[in-house]
């Protein structure tokens, strides 16, 4: 079995523009010159010079978790047939627009994608502080939905994430066990590495354990200039996994903070657009990758 490197910086020559106002909560409207390299079919519609683009339609949705409906939305390709499953989990944020047109861009690469909103289903404020633990139960049930779906090809879904959505999917893997029956296959982008709950040297010296037990394939992509607690714990749990053979590889793309895959257009940079584009090509190749062996 071959296993990934710590980390693989991404040879580009960027031409970033300057931004002289951080990025807030609210996206704060910064002026940039981006005509050059903006392309509004990958943006809305997740159209790459790849083998193949899938037209997108949605739907909402409910499924049971125990005796509470949870919202979410599904993804999938326009044209009639089965595909592989993803389980798109939103991170603390909540499944907001931006990243619903994640998802959007998901399921172009030709997956049938459910996004939960765990947060509307529990009536739950999104970017909540503290981490509630009956939402890990939302997330699995989400999973078991997904995979009765008639237009689903696999009898496995790949968990995707961002953010806090990393914990939600990596204590659904190893805490509810679904590594062993549904899950094939663990995606993330800047994973929040460790029980939000935790306190304060935790968060930043030590990693949530779970990943030491996470024996699914796992890709996860940060940006070099993520936040330094955030990107310590990512960077540690990956070392610790690879020192147990895990399959688990780390893409750490230069140029770049949190947020790359949705910043809106009002403050995106051409390196966001770059590391995007990149990791979900990544994503599909390797998804489809582990996905296989459990076609029906």
């Amino acid at each position: 079995m071959k296993f990934g490197l710590v980390t693989l910086y991404m040879c580009l020559a960027l031409t970033v523009p300057s931004l002289a106002t951080a990025q807030s909560a609210d996206y704060q409207q910064v002026p940039i010159q981006k005509d050059w390299w903006w392309d509004e079919a990958w943006w809305k519609d997740g159209t790459l010079d790849a083998p193949h683009n899938d037209e997108v339609v949605e739907s909402n949705l409910t499924y049971m978790s125990g005796e509470v409906d949870i919202p979410a939305t599904l993804y999938r390709p326009k044209k009639p047939g089965t595909y592989p499953a993803v389980l798109f989990q939103h991170g603390r944020a909540g499944l907001i627009d931006w990243v619903k047109a994640h998802a959007r861009r998901l399921a172009a690469r030709g997956f049938i994608v459910l996004a939960p909103d765990i947060y509307a289903g529990r009536f739950m404020a999104p970017r909540p502080i503290e981490h509630d633990y009956t939402l890990e139960d939302d997330v699995s049930a989400g999973l078991s939905f997904l995979l009765t779906l008639p237009d689903v090809s696999t009898d496995r879904a790949c968990l995707y994430s961002h953010t806090r959505g990393g914990y939600y999917t990596l204590k659904v893997a190893v805490t509810k066990d679904r590594q062993s029956d549904a899950a094939a296959c663990y995606v993330s982008y800047y994973p929040h590495m460790q029980d939000p709950n935790a306190p304060e040297p935790m968060q930043v010296y030590r990693y949530a354990t779970e990943a030491d037990n996470l024996k699914i394939p796992a890709m996860i992509f940060i940006g070099e200039n993520d936040q330094y607690q955030r990107k310590r714990s990512m960077e540690m749990a990956v070392n610790a996994m690879l020192a147990l053979n895990r399959d688990v590889q780390l893409f750490i793309y230069p140029g770049v903070g949190r947020g790359f895959d949705f910043r809106p257009e009002t403050i995106r940079t051409f390196a966001d657009d770059l590391a995007a584009r990149d990791a979900i090509r990544r994503a599909e190749l390797f998804m489809r990758k582990h996905l296989k062996p459990y076609a029906k």
